[in-house]
Formats: structure tokens, sequence, C-alpha cells
């Protein structure tokens, strides 16, 4: 039997369905045994899928999901020690408290040992007794704090108590694992936070495994020893709640965990990055010269008189959030986000001040899209699913179209540049959006965007092959939305595909 103190170990997991969708892509995780887990990202972006597949609803494409270091991944879902809580809690209406919890035990089979008249041992399948359901159903009420509630109709309960009759029904079997699909979605704001208290509380009780999902960042804040970050389908950052929310390992988790400034800066001496016009201190240490993303929580910038700040704007809203202001201030053509339990008149000048340890860098992941493309018969260029044109003569030093479109080289050579494999290079600043389909090059859904003080960083994806184009706009466009994509010609760098380079 395996020693391992990890109950839960996913091994190059990968999930697609029938439509050729990626839905989980190379996913690796150890959990350990008594840890409460949490997978936490946006709508679609695999976490329920990864959950379905640890509680054996779907099969991984490839890779290996291990049970206390055996292989289950093929395994049916009654054949394994793991019990799902989901957000609808399919209740039957027409049992009391006690059946609903009872329900399964009543189906259950657990393995007697008896001795017979010669004094050899044998096993035999039984179906619990009465006095040993009522004994578990009666201690699953107690943990969930609903003792006494055993003969209520479950139409007669609030939200809250149906989804504690749901994870006693859950935790009766006594599983090692439970999974939790976004067990508190349908609860009122109040109710919600409650639950994760008591979710916390039952966690401890019992002792075993949880695994959670929710698109809620405070639930998984509130509750988890380990957060899982999830986007598209990879997971992004693995932490505790303190490491993901003050050491972000990337953009998308800055800013899905809490609220966040986001700036594009460059490192200009030991120890000191550059930002919205001025040098601050940092704990970070990059190369000198080095591009990076700059992320302030709102909470770390300090108001002070406007000649003694790092940075001076003026403040254009103020809003009361309960337990502090949320004050945002213009400086130049940046917009900066403080919270704070004091106010600033809008319209006013204030000063503000940010600590070396309230800075945060990360390394910039989108400085450049790159792509394999291919020159067409009519001297345009195909990548990224889409085509566009282009200047074909950057290819060859000196070189010329003639009448009839062949590249004529500065020696006089002619060439059919038809079919052609080239690298293509395309900044992100040089890419806009349109909503007219006619006037890009291709076509797209946003499916990110993120606010980077004076624009908006955008990731637009297409149908056919998902190929990805990141750009910087100014503009305010929502995700979801369909765009096509605008790129000038002399902005596409070309260089020929060298020999043997990898796709």
């Amino acid at each position: 039997m395996s020693t391992s103190e990890n109950i839960i170990e996913l091994i190059d997991v990968k999930k697609v369905f029938d439509d050729e969708t990626i839905a989980v892509d190379c996913f690796n995780l150890q959990v350990k045994k008594g840890e409460f887990v949490t997978f936490l990202g946006p709508s679609g972006c695999g976490k329920t899928t990864t959950l379905r597949m640890i509680a054996g609803f779907e099969l991984p494409t490839s890779g290996k999901i291990l049970l206390n270091g055996e292989d289950i991944s093929n395994l049916p879902p009654n054949k394994r020690p793991v019990n799902t809580v989901f957000q609808k809690y399919a209740l039957f209406p027409h049992l009391n408290v006690y059946e609903n919890i009872a329900f399964g035990l009543r189906l259950k089979k657990v393995e007697n040992t008896y001795q017979n008249k010669d004094g050899a041992t044998y096993t035999k399948k039984e179906k619990l007794t009465k006095s040993e359901i009522d004994k578990k159903v009666k201690k699953a009420l107690e943990i969930v704090d609903l003792e006494g509630f055993e003969k209520r109709s479950v139409s007669t309960l609030s939200g809250g108590q149906q989804q504690r009759i749901a994870i006693a029904r859950a935790i009766v079997n006594e599983p090692e694992i439970l999974l939790l699909d976004e067990p508190l979605g349908a609860l009122d704001l109040k109710m919600r936070k409650e639950m994760q208290i008591e979710l916390k509380k039952m966690h401890k009780k019992l002792g075993i495994t949880f695994i959670y999902v929710t698109h809620d960042q405070e639930e998984a804040l509130t509750m988890s020893d380990k957060i899982v970050v999830i986007n598209d389908g990879d997971i992004q950052q693995i932490g505790t709640p303190t490491e993901i929310y003050n050491e972000p390992v990337n953009t998308f988790v800055a800013d899905f965990i809490g609220e966040s400034n986001i700036f594009n800066g460059a490192v200009v001496g030991k120890l000191q990055v550059k930002f919205c016009g001025a040098t601050f201190d940092c704990l970070d240490d990059y190369e000198i010269n080095q591009l990076v993303d700059v992320v302030v929580r709102p909470e770390d910038i300090k108001i002070c008189k406007p000649d003694e700040g790092q940075l001076k704007g003026k403040v254009i809203s103020s809003v009361f959030k309960g337990v502090h202001y949320e004050i945002t201030v213009e400086r130049g053509k940046f917009e900066i986000v403080i919270q704070s339990t004091v106010t600033a008149p809008v319209g006013s000048t204030i000063g503000m001040r940010i600590e070396p340890d309230g800075i945060h860098l990360m390394e910039k992941v989108y400085t450049v899209n790159k792509y394999h493309g291919e020159i067409t018969k009519t001297n345009t260029v195909k990548f990224g699913d889409g085509e566009f044109e282009c200047d074909v003569t950057k290819l060859y030093p000196s070189s010329h179209l003639d009448e009839e479109g062949y590249l004529i080289t500065a020696t006089g050579e002619k060439i059919d540049l038809t079919g052609v494999e080239v690298d293509v290079e395309v900044d992100t600043h040089d890419i806009s959006m349109s909503d007219d389909m006619d006037v890009g090059g291709a076509c797209g859904n946003i499916i990110s965007m993120i606010y980077k003080g004076d624009h908006y960083r955008y990731i637009v994806r297409t149908e056919e092959n998902e190929e990805d184009y990141v750009l910087s706009c100014p503009d305010l466009w929502n995700t979801g939305d369909f765009v096509s994509i605008i790129i000038p010609k002399e902005k596409i760098k070309l260089a020929l595909k060298q020999p043997g380079e990898s796709e």
C-alpha cells in the first residue's frame, strides 16, 4: 500500500471533447490527505471538467489520475471513495430529511466477517442494519448542525439548510474525498458568507480531503488551504491564499484575484522600476532594461499631500464601498485606483506613495505576436486563421515586384513566392479591432481583457484553429465580442522560415 501523503495526483491529464474542444490541457496537480483545495477560475476554464474526471463522471483523454498511488483513470464513479455535492442540491422532494440522507446507505453493502462452526472465517456482503443507518444519519446531521430536522420535509427548508442536507447525504457514506461543485452558487450573499465559514468548520471536523470548485475569489481565499487558479484549461498558479494574492505569477492571476492596478514598466536600476512616468524602489530583482508588468494593489497606495508623493494626480471619482472608499485618480493618460478608509474630494489633486513591498513585478509575457505563415499567389500572407496584405519585398533586401507580381531580387533573380513559408511577427500595439467583419484579415472572439492603467490588453481567439491575437487598445470592448482583426501591412514583419525550423 502506498505511503504517499498525496491522496490524489493528476499527471499530464488532458480532456478533449468530441468536437475537438480542449477543455483541460496537461494538468498536473498533487492533493494531500486532509487538504481543502479550491479550483478557481472563470466560467468555461476547465475546473468542473477536472472535478468530474476525479469523480469518474468524465474519463481523461490522456494522462493519469492516481488515488493513494493507484491508477483510477478508468474506474467507474461507484468504485471510487469519492462523493460529490452539486450546485443544484438534487434532493428527493418526496422524502423527508432523514430519508434523503439515508437513501445511499440503504443501497450500500458492506463486507462482514463471520466464523463458521468449524472455526473458519468467511466474509459476506450485507446491507447496513437499521440501527447502523440511524447512527450514521444522526452523526451526519450533527456535523452539519441540523440535529432534530429528521422528520422535516426538504421543501420547508431554506436554501442554506437544503445545501447542508446535500452535504450530509454526501458525507454519510464516509468518503475519503468530498468534491464540491460551486455548492453555494444558488444562495444569497449573506447565506453564502455564513456557509463559507460552516464548510470550513465541517472540513476541520471531518478531517477528509475537500476539493472545491468556484469562480468566486472570496470563497477561495476564505476557505482554502491551497488554491489552483485555472484559465483556458491550464493551471496558472498553485499556492496558499496569501501566496496567490500577494505574489501572482502573471497578469491573469493578478487581475482575477482581488483588485489590481496593472501597468507596463521597465527595470531602470538595481531594484528600481519605472512606471506611470516615475521611478520606484522595489523588492523584485530583474535585469536592468527588462520590460515587466507591474502590479500594485489599491490598498497599497497611500494618499498624501501632492508634494510628498512619488506620484500626484486628480481625483475623478470616489465611491464608498462600506469598509473603504474606492478612489480613481487620473495622472496624465493613466488611471490609478486606490482603496482608502479616508476619502478625497472629486476634483482635488492628491499625492500617492507606494512602498517597495507594495510593488510586485512580473516578467512581461505578451510583447509580440509570433506566427508561422505562408505567402499566397497574390503576395498576401496567411497566418493565424486569416489572410493579410503585407510587403513581401522585406524578405529580400533591395528587391521589388514586377508587373506580374513576381519578386525580383537585387541580383535580378525572378522568384514566385507562392507557398513560401515565413515567420511572422506583429507587435501588440500594431493590431486593432473592428465590429465590421469585412475590414479585417481574421475574425474571432475576445476571450480575455485586462486593464493596464492607460489601455486594455485583449486576447482574441479564432474559431477554426483557436489562434490567438494579443493586442493593446485604449477602447473598452466586452469579453465575448466577435471582432475582426486589422493589421496595417507595414506593421507585419516577415522572415523566411529557416530549413528544419520546428512548427
